[in-house]
């Protein structure tokens, strides 16, 4: 019988994507068998998170700062937004380090099925950002699903007035393919091999 301060870890942790109650368990008897090295610095690194976490108000990613650390990087071409349906989209599209631009969350897709809307996504801060900047291109790094296709449709129908380049990821993104699941080589040959949409 474990104790119920030990099973409750169990449980939150079982909650996490990939871990069932199995895995959970082996996490935190790992945990314990190592308090002082691991369990320790993972209950400050979360106290951390909780305490300074924010999102972006330019451009919806998650922080330390706001603006974020992505946002007021110098080096970053202000003149290309790639436009993704998650925050893990955007930290794989980072992994591969070949995408040097701005990055636009949209907080996810249009789903008639969901009932969301486009006014329950973040498309009229991207429309207010393309009319105020100085934005050439977008890029429509949405999945390859039938939800992340219409919403690609509908954002390049709101920007068709704009003078900028609406392009779409193309090779090697499969069709029904989430970008969080794509592996870095993948990604990489998608985001040069942009299209026009």
């Amino acid at each position: 019988m474990r104790d119920a301060a030990i099973e409750r870890l169990v449980q939150h942790l079982s909650r996490l994507p990939g871990l069932g109650p199995r895995s959970a368990r082996r996490v935190v008897l790992h945990l314990i068998k190592r308090r002082e090295g691991l369990l320790q610095p993972l209950i400050r690194a979360l106290q951390d998170v909780h305490d300074g976490i924010v999102n972006c108000n330019t451009c919806g990613n998650i922080d330390t700062n706001d603006p974020c650390s992505v946002c007021v990087d110098q080096k970053r071409d202000k003149s290309v937004i790639c436009v993704v349906e998650d925050v893990a989209d955007l930290w794989a599209l980072e992994r591969t380090a070949v995408f040097r631009g701005h990055y636009h969350v949209l907080g996810g897709t249009l789903s008639a099925l969901d009932g969301v809307g486009p006014e329950d996504l973040n498309i009229p801060m991207l429309v207010s950002r393309v009319r105020d900047n100085t934005v050439s291109e977008v890029v429509l790094a949405l999945s390859a699903t039938v939800d992340g296709q219409t919403t690609a449709h509908y954002i390049a129908e709101r920007l068709s007035d704009s003078p900028v380049s609406v392009t779409a990821l193309a090779h090697g993104v499969p069709v029904g393919g989430e970008l969080d699941y794509l592996d870095e080589g993948t990604l990489s040959t998608a985001m040069r091999a942009r299209r026009p949409v």
